[in-house]
């Protein structure tokens, strides 16, 4: 029997808790549902999930604290959250924690469940060995392993999240030419959104930090068009996945 996608769902709306975790039960789903944040991260650090999804407004403790514990926890499973706080700053703030979208309530149910499973589809599909080209690129001091999400300088190792892993592959697939940032947000968000464009520019600073060791390597902005990964002559070649 295949496993159903196992979601864990922080709402402390009782009634909403109850519909939403019948709903996506209905539609394939498995659902761990806690109703305040510290049950949640207690629910995350004993049980592995496919997705979260967060309410933002809880006790104890709320969706953007939760999402930050959760980071450190396990910066590997997705997340998103699903509040009534629709407030630019409040979706800005979402996005910067790392989350995958920010849907605000009423919403409706379909385009939901269509999310969750651009999220889940996205996670899970893994490229057979045998078909897949260019896993590793080093780039000057660095080496980034596309397969295993991490990124290395000399001793030092980043576990990317799976966002971050598909901007550096994007960026180093374009590399010393112009990456257009809606075509970017498209192809790792699946649609074009501004508040997912912001988020994607929010992994770009991420990524620009961790790069910071290599003067020979930037990530630079083309106004209203993209980024650039400049890169010096020889400082990045990629390295066949068939070692």
């Amino acid at each position: 029997m295949e496993q159903k996608p196992k979601i864990l769902l922080v709402e402390d709306d009782l009634s909403m808790g109850f519909l939403l975790t019948e709903f996506l039960e209905d539609n394939g789903f498995e659902v761990k549902l806690c109703r305040d944040g510290e049950s949640g991260f207690t629910a995350l650090q004993r049980h592995p999930f496919d997705l979260c999804i967060f309410d933002v407004m809880m006790p104890k403790m709320d969706g953007f604290t939760l999402a930050q514990h959760c980071q450190l926890q396990d910066s590997q499973t997705p997340f998103l959250f699903l509040t009534a706080r629709s407030l630019k700053d409040d979706k800005l703030k979402g996005f910067a924690l790392g989350a995958e979208d920010f849907i605000t309530k009423p919403f409706d149910e379909d385009e939901l469940l269509c999310r969750i499973k651009v999220l889940l589809r996205r996670q899970l599909t893994t490229v057979p060995p045998a078909t897949t080209s260019l896993q590793r690129f080093e780039l000057g001091l660095y080496l980034f392993d596309y397969s295993r999400q991490e990124l290395t300088y000399q001793n030092e190792t980043w576990r990317l999240t799976e966002t971050e892993n598909e901007v550096l592959k994007l960026l180093c697939q374009h590399k010393n030419q112009i990456l257009r940032r809606e075509d970017a947000v498209e192809k790792i968000y699946g649609k074009k959104d501004y508040f997912l464009g912001r988020s994607f520019d929010v992994f770009i600073s991420k990524l620009r930090k961790m790069l910071q060791h290599d003067p020979r390597i930037s990530i630079d902005n083309v106004f209203r068009v993209g980024f650039i990964l400049n890169v010096q002559t020889d400082a990045i070649s990629p390295i066949s996945s068939e070692v």
